[in-house]
């Protein structure tokens, strides 16, 4: 049994995270000793590290809670867990569209102050001072 410290360590996080993820009933409520600290076992380093690899991807807690659902019943077919990653490729490709129009949009901004010269003279301030 682990204490809230040592989860916490072993997952690389913090103790807010641990208690975060378990006021979000991501993390089911762990045994308590007879001092009433919290007991963790390897069930919860498991769960707890599974979520910190979906959050590393970026997935939303919703997203999250989808997948754990699939996960405690295993005989379930995946074919919503294949809908969702489908669905999150989709949210990564928008964003990196959007990323690439700010991108060109920084560059030709950037662009229109190839010259050192005084701030009064500078085109990037003097393109963010006009309407969009």
């Amino acid at each position: 049994m682990l204490r809230i410290g040592e989860l916490s360590k072993k997952a690389d996080c913090l103790v807010q995270t641990v208690r975060f993820y378990e006021s979000e009933g991501l993390l089911p409520e762990p045994a308590r000793s007879e001092g009433n600290f919290r007991l963790y076992d390897d069930v919860h380093l498991q769960r707890l590290l599974f979520i910190r690899r979906c959050r590393a991807i970026d997935l939303t807690l919703d997203e999250i809670r989808q997948l754990l659902s699939f996960r405690d019943r295993p005989e379930l077919d995946c074919g919503e867990v294949n809908a969702l990653a489908d669905s999150h490729i989709a949210q990564v490709r928008a964003k990196i569209k959007d990323l690439r129009a700010l991108e060109q949009e920084l560059t030709d901004l950037r662009r229109s102050c190839n010259t050192t010269r005084t701030a009064r003279e500078c085109g990037i301030l003097k393109s963010l001072a006009e309407p969009a």
